[in-house]
């Protein structure tokens, strides 16, 4: 007979043992400064990022839409290509990271590899296993905290 201890629970981690935590596998510390972002706190940044062009939209554009989606990728691109993060992601303490090197700028390319895979939303809302969203995944950038 199949006890418990034997099919294990969902408390018990993630399926690749739970000692890793969130980023282990792309070698991010576990907590702190250089550690996964939250979903929380990413949601909470695209949040303030996108009523800052809904903003800017209203002034400049009379509130069109479209207008809206194109301030939030200009806004992602220069500001995550050139810094690391938008202003949603300063507010809460986060950085976009090249996966596997420190001190690099994400870049043009990367940048904008990113910004459009996240305008399309879909590659955005689906997730790998370790909770990078796939447009962060394509672009090989990672949300941590600053």
């Amino acid at each position: 007979m199949v006890s418990r201890e034997d099919v294990g629970s969902w408390l018990e981690g993630t399926p690749t043992g739970g000692e890793d935590g969130r980023g282990g596998r792309l070698g991010l510390p576990p907590d702190g400064p250089g550690s996964m972002a939250t979903v929380g706190r990413r949601v909470v940044a695209l949040c303030i990022d996108w009523l800052l062009s809904m903003l800017v939209s209203y002034l400049v554009f009379d509130a069109n839409s479209m207008a809206t989606l194109g301030v939030f990728a200009v806004e992602n691109l220069l500001l995550v290509s050139t810094l690391g993060y938008t202003v949603g992601h300063r507010v809460l303490g986060l950085q976009v990271r090249v996966l596997g090197g420190e001190g690099r700028m994400v870049g043009l390319w990367r940048g904008l590899v990113r910004t459009v895979l996240l305008c399309l939303v879909v590659p955005a809302v689906v997730w790998d296993g370790d909770g990078r969203g796939m447009h962060d995944k394509a672009a090989g950038t990672v949300i941590v905290r600053a």
